[in-house]
C-alpha cells in the first residue's frame, strides 16, 4: 500500500456564505477550528459538499489559501481541483500546490464524462502537472463515471496517484480494489466507514464530520486500533442521521444541519435550494434523539 495523506476522519468541509450570498470567512476560519479540535484528521476543501461547482476561479484559490493558512499544517489540507475539463483542473492544481495544499481530490470529468482510457489520460495528465500526491474520486452517481478496478490498477502506476475516495456504494468493488491495487481508500460514504476500512481502508472524507467531528474520528480510529464491534455499534447509533443528511442533494441538508445547530453556516447557492418542511422536520428528529439540536 502507498502512503496514506491520512488516517481517519477527513471533513469534507462546507463553505459558510453570507445572505448575499458571499463567502463568509469569519464563520469558515470557526468551523475550522472546532473541526481540528473535535479530532478530525485532515480538512478536505472545496470539494462537492464546499459548493466548488459554483465558486467562481478567485473563490476557490482564496478557500484553500485561507483554509491552508488558517491550519497551518497542524493537519493535512485537500484540495478539490478536479473538473471536467483537463486543462482547467491542471490549472486549479497548479495553483493549489503553490497555494500550499498538502494533496489534491480529482473527481471523474462529468457531464461530457470520457471513456476509461480518458481517464487514463485525463488523470495522468494531471499528475504530471504536480507533484503533491492526489486521491482520485469515484463518485459515479453524480459524474455518470466509474473509474473501474483495471483503469485504477493503470493510475496506480503513477507515483503521487496515492489514494482513491470509493463512493460508488459497491463493497465487492471496493474490495477488488483493495485487492489488486497499492491504492489507499478512504470511504466516500458515511455509512460505509466500517465495510470499507475493514477492507484495508484508511479513513473517510466525511460529511458527517461537519456536524460530528469527535463522533466520526472515533468510528475511525475504532477501526484503525481493530476495535470493529464498537466501531459498528458508534456507526450504527448515527445511522439515521447520517442517512438524513442525504435526504436531499448534498450539501443542502448539512447546511441545515448546521444551522440548526447554531453554526451559522447560511444557504446554499443556487441551483442548490433549501428543502422543504417535512424534510426539515425529519432532519430536526433525527438530530434531536442525538442531542444536537441548538
Amino acid at each position: 500500500m502507498k502512503d496514506p495523506i491520512f488516517t481517519g476522519s477527513g471533513v469534507a468541509i462546507v463553505t459558510p456564505m453570507n445572505e448575499d450570498g458571499t463567502i463568509n470567512y469569519e464563520v469558515f476560519g470557526n468551523i475550522i477550528e472546532a473541526q481540528i479540535a473535535g479530532g478530525t484528521d485532515a480538512i478536505i476543501v472545496c470539494g462537492t459538499t464546499g459548493e466548488s461547482a459554483t465558486m467562481t476561479d478567485e473563490e476557490h484559490k482564496e478557500c484553500i489559501r485561507y483554509c491552508v493558512e488558517k491550519v497551518a499544517k497542524r493537519v493535512p489540507v485537500v484540495a478539490g481541483t478536479g473538473s471536467n475539463d483537463t486543462a482547467y483542473a491542471i490549472q486549479l492544481s497548479k495553483e493549489a500546490e503553490e497555494l500550499g495544499a498538502d494533496a489534491l481530490l480529482l473527481v471523474t470529468p462529468y457531464y461530457n464524462k470520457t471513456s476509461q482510457r480518458g481517464l487514463i489520460a485525463h488523470f495522468t495528465a494531471i499528475a504530471n502537472s504536480v507533484k503533491i500526491p492526489i486521491i482520485l474520486y469515484n463518485v459515479p452517481s453524480r459524474t455518470g463515471v466509474n473509474i473501474t478496478v483495471e483503469t485504477a490498477k493503470e493510475l496506480d502506476k503513477i507515483a503521487n496517484i496515492t489514494a482513491i475516495k470509493e463512493a460508488s456504494g459497491n463493497i465487492s468493488h471496493v474490495a477488488k480494489l483493495a485487492a489488486e491495487t497499492e491504492l489507499v481508500i478512504y470511504s466516500g460514504n458515511d455509512d460505509q466507514i466500517v465495510p470499507i476500512m475493514s477492507l484495508g481502508g484508511k479513513g473517510v472524507i466525511s460529511v458527517l464530520a461537519n456536524c460530528c467531528p469527535a463522533e466520526t474520528h472515533q468510528i475511525a480510529q475504532y477501526c484503525l486500533d481493530g476495535d470493529y464491534k464498537s466501531a459498528a455499534e458508534l456507526q450504527l447509533k448515527y445511522l439515521e442521521f447520517t442517512n438524513d443528511l442525504f435526504i436531499d442533494v448534498n450539501p443542502i441538508p448539512v447546511k441545515e444541519a448546521m444551522n440548526i445547530m447554531g453554526k451559522n453556516v447560511g444557504e446554499c447557492r443556487l441551483p442548490l435550494y433549501r428543502m422543504e418542511e417535512g424534510k426539515i422536520a425529519k432532519l430536526f428528529s433525527s438530530m434531536e434523539k442525538l442531542g444536537l439540536t441548538k
